[in-house]
């Protein structure tokens, strides 16, 4: 894969327990993606997902190996670096959303922007929203909102600073499944426009099987794969 937009290799990651004892979480020798590229993400519980995603965002820090976004290696810089780098390069979907409660759909598009290299840009904020047919509820706090709309409000701001990657954890766990299939529809089509990389960890085969690459945790990470039973 010529230059891929994100590459793991040789990261390992390890929590001690209350008892003393280590658990291997991470043990992955290669995972990359391609710039542009749709993949899901399926594994069991306890397969190392979320840690994935943490440590691809830059939020944890491998005990070994190199994390490449976008060729920034975020295991070798500090903190505030890997901060940036975050802002810039990556938008994140969340299960829960984290919206700001206080704050306008707009607002929490612009609030997204002014963590970025960037000004904040009104204009780009309601035309984001527009892309996922919010432009009547720009002025509306997430109170107002129904899930789904709140959703849309998370994938507008996860796309505000123009990023490279796209992560979405478990993005249609907390809607409805008549719901389900718009988030998923939603994501890949503004993927897709913005030419964004796009990885959703998803339990869901429904979800996974409609992804161009889907690829389960267990058949690159070592540690999830001997913890089988």
């Amino acid at each position: 894969m010529a230059n891929p937009i994100i590459d793991l290799i040789d990261v390992r990651k390890s929590f001690a327990m209350p008892g003393g004892e280590t658990v291997d979480v991470l043990d992955i020798p290669r995972f990359s993606v391609a710039a542009g590229e749709h993949c899901a993400l399926e594994g069991q519980s306890g397969s190392g997902k979320s840690t994935l995603l943490n440590v691809i965002s830059g939020i944890m820090r491998p005990d070994a190996g190199r994390v490449l976004l976008d060729g920034i290696d975020l295991a070798r810089i500090p903190e505030a670096g890997r901060d940036r780098v975050r802002a810039d390069k990556l938008g994140l979907v969340f299960q829960a959303f984290n919206l700001l409660p206080g704050f306008t759909a707009l607002e929490n598009v612009l609030v997204a922007m002014a963590f970025g290299s960037e000004r904040p840009d009104r204009a780009r904020a309601a035309s984001l929203l527009e892309a996922v047919g919010l432009q009547h509820r720009l002025d509306h706090k997430p109170s107002a909102l129904s899930t789904g709309q709140q959703q849309r409000v998370a994938v507008a701001r996860a796309l505000a600073n123009r990023p490279r990657v796209v992560l979405a954890d478990e993005p249609t766990a907390s809607i409805d499944a008549a719901h389900q299939q718009q988030v998923i529809d939603l994501l890949r089509n503004t993927c897709s426009q913005q030419n964004v990389a796009l990885v959703v960890v998803t339990h869901a085969p429904e979800v996974a099987e409609q992804f161009p690459r889907r690829i389960r945790l267990e058949q690159f990470n070592r540690a999830a794969a001997g913890h089988r039973h």
